[in-house]
């Protein structure tokens, strides 16, 4: 069974194993969307810390087997940033593990995030979890992102 759990960048191991895990992932997104300008596929361990982000991951016997990020927006939505899967654990319900644990972290907050067009796989699983697609927009020549929402009624 998969349990993910809070990440803390503050610890080494975890940062680097955060940091190898999205370049194995964005790899392979980068031969999907045809595009390898991706920032994370560059991003230095400085620079990840850097980001502020909140981060929850799973792990299996090998290390770090997907990660989750997120910002609270000023609304109170949850952005989330990145979901990375190593590769060889795609299609083993750890991205879904992943989403399931930040909805029970924040279970009537809306969400927000985006990813490449072309990302098949990534827009499946968003949609079947209620995300709805709001645009797409060229983020660099030639590549395009699909912003997505899942809205939750406000209870106020």
């Amino acid at each position: 069974m998969i349990r993910p759990i809070r990440l803390e960048l503050a610890d080494e191991t975890i940062a680097r194993s955060i940091l190898a895990l999205q370049r194995e992932a964005y790899t392979v997104e980068a031969e999907r969307i045809g595009h390898d300008g991706i920032p994370a596929l560059t991003e230095t361990l400085d620079e990840l810390r850097a980001g502020g982000e909140a981060w929850m991951g799973a792990f299996d016997d090998e290390d770090l087997a997907g990660a989750v990020s997120w910002k609270v927006l000023d609304d109170g939505t949850i952005d989330i940033h990145r979901l990375v899967v190593a590769p060889r654990s795609f299609r083993r319900g750890v991205a879904s593990a992943l989403l399931d644990a930040l909805d029970g972290e924040f279970p009537d907050r809306s969400m927000v995030v985006s990813t490449g067009s072309a990302n098949q796989p990534a827009l499946a699983l968003y949609r079947a979890r209620g995300f709805v697609a709001v645009r797409d927009r060229e983020v660099a020549p030639g590549l395009i992102i699909t912003e997505l929402e899942r809205r939750r009624p406000s209870t106020g």
